[in-house]
């Protein structure tokens, strides 16, 4: 079962490296982007938030990074509260590529599953999540105080 499973996984990275590729990306830049999407109204953190983050070197940041700025996707500006320090903003042009790239993921998403009944796909969704929620420890809920 478990080598199912990871030829599932290599055929979902396929699938999203040749969406991805068309539009000039991998999955780690779009990763990349994703993260910044997420960080909130102003769509910037610091290298380092961003390789711990993608659980990352610090390497492998910077070479995405730099791919990511060539393309006009993200730029790199001085911290404000930090002279050293240095932090990754999302374009527009890095929001709509990344926009772009989800809906590219989501289509094959859809073809990937299609072999499935609706109720077969809610079935599996349903498992999935169980299994991933054994293996995957829960968030802990924010102290306030």
């Amino acid at each position: 079962m478990t080598a199912r499973i990871s030829r599932v996984g290599l055929h979902i990275a396929r699938i999203q490296e040749e969406a991805f590729g068309r539009l000039g990306l991998n999955r780690g830049e779009v990763g990349v982007l994703g993260a910044l999407v997420l960080a909130g109204p102003k769509q910037q953190l610091s290298p380092t938030q961003l390789f711990k983050g993608l659980m990352l070197s610090s390497a492998g940041i910077t070479s995405r990074l730099d791919r990511l700025e060539r393309g006009g996707y993200v730029r790199r500006t001085r911290h404000p509260n930090d002279r050293r320090g240095v932090l990754v903003e999302l374009t527009a042009a890095g929001r709509k590529v990344f926009d772009q790239a989800v809906s590219a993921d989501a289509a094959r998403q859809k073809d990937l599953v299609a072999s499935l009944t609706k109720e077969e796909q809610r079935a599996l969704a349903a498992l999935l999540k169980k299994l991933l929620g054994g293996l995957e420890p829960a968030e802990a809920p924010e102290k306030s105080g």
